[in-house]
């Protein structure tokens, strides 16, 4: 089973000690490449800088998003927007995110919120980027922006997926690419999911950890920590395809395919 990871939180300081392995391990396990998450203007510089140093090095391969997650949007400037500009221009870079709408938490002032997911919708378009976006308990503006933005990115995905049917169908009918992550392990809290995964067309359907956070729940081996990392990924893909009556290997390769589509990646020197 071949896979990629199209989200890992790979600067997060749950991998500060053993960041390279969590990449080798990832590539034993068939997942390689794997796109590392920028969520503020920090880890996006970050996730450029270890990427380009760890390519060629060692197993797997890495790429990148540039951008700021709506928790950080409190802290985004002009100045940020200049340095995420700057780093979508490095090769490995292939998408601005993640960036979107949080109302669960309200880290960060929802005007502030939909200001910067505004400016970063603007700077995909600019740039001719695909957007990796966030969105919780904010269905209303965040479709709105959405809505706005779609057709001038070359492409979207509302990762993370965990919403409902009806932003489902909106999304779709947007075009938009669907990430799933191991939520959709969760007897409990992924029920619904499991379920509307089903209405997800198979070439809009990625696949992700959102590493550290979310450790599949029904993972069939005990994980002395609670960190999450790609290497887990094919237990996510079983899942999947076990709910959509479908072979492992074949949804496997239609989800790489769709990642490589997304990202560009593998068609880019």
């Amino acid at each position: 089973m071949k896979l990629i990871d199209v989200c890992i939180n790979l600067m997060n300081p749950a991998y500060d000690k053993d960041r390279d392995e969590v990449v080798k391990a990832a590539a034993a396990a068939g997942v390689a490449p794997l796109v590392i998450t920028g969520s503020s203007g920090q880890s996006s510089l970050d996730a450029a800088l270890y990427a380009s140093t760890y390519n060629g090095r060692w197993p797997g391969s890495l790429y990148t998003t540039a951008g700021v997650h709506p928790h950080e949007a409190k802290n985004c400037t002009d100045s940020t927007i200049d340095l995420l500009r700057e780093l979508a221009l490095e090769k490995g870079v292939r998408a601005i995110g993640e960036c979107g709408l949080d109302y669960n938490r309200d880290f960060s002032p929802r005007n502030e919120q939909r200001r910067w997911f505004v400016k970063q919708a603007e700077l995909a378009a600019e740039l001719s980027l695909p957007l990796f976006l966030h969105v919780r308990d904010a269905f209303e503006d965040f479709s709105s922006i959405l809505s706005e933005f779609a057709a001038s990115v070359p492409a979207v995905v509302v990762h993370c997926f965990t919403g409902t049917a009806q932003e489902l169908e909106h999304y779709l009918s947007l075009g938009s690419y669907i990430g799933i992550t191991g939520w959709i392990c969760d007897e409990r809290r992924g029920q619904d999911l499991r379920e509307l995964v089903k209405m997800i067309p198979s070439d809009r359907l990625l696949l992700e950890t959102d590493a550290p956070y979310l450790l599949p729940r029904d993972l069939p081996f005990k994980v002395r920590s609670k960190r999450n990392e790609s290497k887990y990924l094919p237990h996510i893909a079983e899942t999947a395809a076990r709910l959509l009556d479908k072979d492992p290997e074949k949804l496997a390769a239609e989800t790489f395919e769709n990642s490589i589509r997304f990202f560009g990646t593998g068609r880019k020197s």
